[in-house]
């Protein structure tokens, strides 16, 4: 009996160094093909990554919540991995992040400055290598890529000098030996939520602006594109510290909807900045609003170009190629709606027929390519569904209309005539490559399709007629936040304030004067007399 118990217990610690070997054996060959330790991707390691990273971020390096896969687009092969947080690591972070504002509103705002500064030289210093991971992991094109995190860089450079000019005005008072003044401080903490089609810019945008107002930062970037969060907080880690400051001055939590919903309930987070879609930019506004919380949203375009009978044709077709095709369709800013004069209809729709042909669709990091990938496997089916649904509804397939036969997420990028203005489709925001193009008759007709849609972010018309022109930027023009005229509705500059309308949002980002959702104001009263006059001549005596 005994030597029968003996060879079981033989048997069972065999049988455990087996699965163990063969667990082993599974997670070496994981690893082996994850793109980071293949020698064409060596060149992520110069960013700090590594096979498995920690995805939380407040001074310290953890994370102890599920770990999850980042895949590239044009591929579907794995890149590496990051472990997310649990609300346990939310809760710490935010801890740490409160205790380091008490350190950071202490600094002058030019001192501020001064660290903004050094982080947009961090980031000119790995602008190409960070660049590559964007287009790696999200899949836009290599130039757009270096040119997400160039943004970042012009953002901390306005920044820098914004810190030298905020302030509010003396304001002349009617009571004498009275002084009435406009005081700007920062609200604290912000929550910075960014989604997946540019996991760089976004965040630099409010990054840079909410640390010279004097906040600290708390960011959940997309959770598809984890690798950038860690790779850009690597870098602006790296300066906190060399300047002896709290890391958590700039803390990250990776994760999903549990972070994210935790973030925006949260009282102590004392402004949420949401960029993503309309639906979860809603979800996020109620519970921020449910404690009456500061918001700040930027979610989705449903974005129109019209183009008159005057416009000048040849700078109509590249503008709208770009556009409507840029960035795989996933910018919020793209252009989704094409509004033609009837007179010209034909002759622009050939016209862009002929561009889509020659777009150099491939790997998104090849320099000669134009077009990549969609960022994900969903993104594909929504575009396959939208095409039917553009069918059904009356809409005739010019060009393009399928999913490409080749590895990745590639779909063709697609122009749709003979829809209704108010197909149900046409007033639908699908994140992808596919322009719906109509014709109309009369410039009230045109202004009045371009403002029928829920959303109201960007728009542009193409003209020569300057009095055109200031009736589309008067009241009864375009009711989105950006108005242009000649050029496309996407691109916007970092000096000019950008966001938009109704179910957009209603936040601006980045420049002109933005930087007040980043603070509160104190109006102040100060009486440096002898005597106590009341406003408005009131006695009380």
């Amino acid at each position: 009996a005994a030597a029968l118990t003996l060879d079981c217990s033989l048997h069972w610690v065999l049988r455990r160094k087996l699965l163990c070997a063969s667990a082993c054996l599974r997670h070496r060959a994981a690893m082996s093909t994850l793109l980071i330790n293949q020698p064409t991707y060596a060149w992520l390691r110069e960013l700090g990554l590594r096979e498995e990273n920690d995805g939380v971020y407040n001074g310290t390096w953890g994370g102890r919540g599920e770990v999850v896969t980042s895949y590239c687009p044009a591929n579907n092969e794995p890149i590496a991995r990051v472990r997310q947080a649990t609300t346990k690591d939310y809760e710490e972070t935010v801890k740490k992040a409160k205790e380091a504002w008490k350190i950071w509103a202490d600094i002058p705002a030019p001192k501020r400055g001064e660290i903004v500064r050094q982080i947009g030289d961090a980031l000119r210093r790995k602008i190409k290598v960070l660049g590559s991971l964007v287009s790696l992991e999200m899949g836009k094109i290599y130039v757009e890529g270096v040119g997400e995190v160039q943004e970042y860089v012009d953002v901390c450079d306005y920044a820098v000098g914004l810190s030298r000019m905020i302030g509010g005005p003396v304001l002349p008072s009617e009571r004498p030996g009275h002084a009435l003044i406009e005081q700007w401080n920062p609200v604290g903490l912000v929550g910075i939520i960014t989604a997946f089609n540019f996991p760089v810019a976004v965040y630099g945008w409010n990054n840079a602006i909410a640390l010279i107002c004097g906040n600290v930062c708390l960011w959940k970037g997309a959770p598809t594109t984890p690798l950038t969060s860690v790779a850009v907080t690597k870098i602006v880690a790296e300066v906190l510290e060399q300047n002896n400051l709290p890391g958590a001055i700039c803390s990250m939590t990776c994760g999903g909807a549990e972070i994210g919903s935790a973030l925006a309930k949260d009282e102590r987070v004392d402004l949420v900045s949401f960029t993503g879609s309309t639906h979860v930019g809603k979800l996020v506004s109620l519970m921020v609003q449910e404690r009456f919380g500061r918001q700040l949203l930027e979610l989705g375009g449903n974005n129109a170009i019209v183009v008159f009978e005057d416009a000048d044709l040849n700078l109509v077709v590249p503008s709208t190629v770009f556009a409507a095709v840029g960035t795989a369709g996933q910018r919020c800013t793209t252009t989704r709606r094409l509004m033609l004069h009837e007179s010209i209809h034909d002759d622009v729709v050939e016209r862009l027929s002929k561009a889509y042909k020659q777009i150099r669709i491939g790997d998104p990091w090849d320099s000669n390519t134009l077009y990549g990938p969609l960022h994900t496997k969903e993104a594909v089916e929504q575009y396959k569904a939208a095409i039917e649904q553009a069918k059904q509804q009356g809409g005739t397939i010019v060009c393009g209309g399928k999913v490409m036969d080749r590895p990745g997420n590639y779909v063709e990028p697609t122009i749709i005539t003979g829809l209704a203005h108010d197909a149900p489709i046409v007033h639908k925001e699908t994140f992808v490559p596919i322009l719906y193009v109509l014709k109309f008759k009369t410039e009230e007709e045109a202004f009045s399709w371009n403002n029928e849609v829920k959303q109201g972010l960007s728009s542009s018309i193409f003209t020569k007629d300057m009095g055109r022109v200031f009736r589309w930027l008067g009241p009864k023009g375009s009711d989105c936040g950006i108005v242009n005229v000649n050029i496309p509705t996407s691109g916007a500059e970092i000096g000019g304030a950008f966001g938009g309308e109704k179910h957009t949002g209603g936040g601006r980002e980045s420049g002109s004067d933005s930087w007040k959702q980043y603070m509160r104001r104190s109006t102040c009263t100060i009486n440096y007399s002898k005597d106590l006059p009341l406003a408005q001549g009131i006695k009380f005596e």
